[in-house]
C-alpha cells in the first residue's frame, strides 16, 4: 500500500477570480496612493504657474532679467531658455536687449514705448 500525499496546487488568477478570491487578494496588498500635494507659489488656488509665465513675469520687470535669472527661474538649460525667448518673439512679444552692469539684460518692451 502506497501513501499518496496530496500537495496543494497553485491556482491561476482566472481560477481565483471565478471564486471571488482574486479581488480580495490583490486589494489587500495594494497601498492607497497619497493625494497630490497642493501647488505652491503666488498662482491662484488650483492653478500652477508655468515656467513660461515665470519667464514672462521676469521679462516684464522694468529692469528686465539676465539670462542667469531666467535660467534659475525656469529650471531650463540656457539654450532652452534662449529658445523660449525666441518662441515668445514668434508669438508677438517684443523682447529687447540692454545692459545691466556688465551683463546683458532682456526685457519685454512696453506698448507705450
Amino acid at each position: 500500500m502506497t501513501e499518496e500525499t496530496t500537495m496543494p496546487t497553485r491556482r491561476s488568477a482566472r481560477q481565483l477570480k471565478s471564486k471571488g478570491e482574486a479581488n480580495a487578494a490583490t486589494s489587500s496588498t495594494r497601498a492607497a496612493a497619497p493625494p497630490p500635494a497642493p501647488p505652491t507659489g503666488s498662482a491662484p488656488a488650483g492653478k500652477r504657474r508655468s515656467k513660461t509665465e515665470a519667464v514672462v513675469a521676469l521679462l516684464q520687470r522694468p529692469e528686465g532679467a539676465t539670462m542667469a535669472e531666467l535660467v534659475e527661474a525656469s529650471g531650463w538649460l540656457p539654450h532652452t531658455t534662449r529658445a523660449a525667448t525666441t518662441g515668445l518673439k514668434m508669438k508677438g512679444k517684443v523682447i529687447t536687449k540692454g545692459k545691466r552692469g556688465d551683463e546683458a539684460s532682456y526685457f519685454i518692451a512696453s506698448a507705450a514705448a
